[in-house]
């Protein structure tokens, strides 16, 4: 079996000045990349329910830290799960066009649920993560401060895959606050 990793780790800031009392707001976006987002794939989700492992779970976080050796977590550090349920169905709205095509997945996100007609828009659901955080600048209190993150994933064994888990942390952004 492969190699799963996370991808760079990108910092967006709305912008670089803050006056003490306004809101940071801060999207850390990744991807989890390798074996385990190429191995979830129409061939492997169809094999995995004729087998009855109708369920892939993974569980994710991501931490904003600010400072040096003591690092400060910023905002609310996050720790839930990204979820995808395979299923049989003969919806005629869930049609493909390209082919007569029976097995499904729903990938659920933050309780929310999407299905896509395409491999790669699913597992773009699945692997690709982009989160807000947003935390009062008094936080920090004045001055310049260095930003980062670190992120987590794993994943249990299923029948395309082995179990799993992989870290990653950013490189670091820097913001002012007045």
């Amino acid at each position: 079996m492969g190699e799963s990793k996370i991808s760079e780790i990108k910092l967006a800031k709305s912008k670089d000045e803050y006056s003490v009392d306004e809101n940071v707001e801060i999207n850390v976006q990744f991807s989890v990349e390798g074996h385990i987002r190429d191995s979830f794939n129409e061939a492997n989700w169809t094999k995995a329910y004729n087998n009855n492992d109708v369920s892939f779970k993974m569980k994710y976080g991501i931490k904003l830290t600010s400072g040096g050796f003591r690092k400060k977590a910023l905002g609310r550090t996050i720790d839930t799960y990204r979820k995808a349920a395979i299923f049989w169905t003969r919806n005629p709205k869930l049609v493909n066009p390209m082919k007569d095509r029976r097995i499904w997945i729903l990938v659920s996100k933050n309780f929310e649920p999407f299905i896509r007609l395409t491999e790669e828009a699913t597992r773009q659901e699945l692997f690709d993560f982009d989160e807000k955080f947003v935390f009062a600048a008094s936080d920090l209190g004045r001055g310049r401060h260095k930003i980062g993150a670190e992120s987590f994933a794993s994943w249990q064994k299923h029948d395309f895959t082995e179990t799993g888990s992989i870290k990653n942390g950013s490189e670091e952004i820097e913001i002012i606050i007045n």
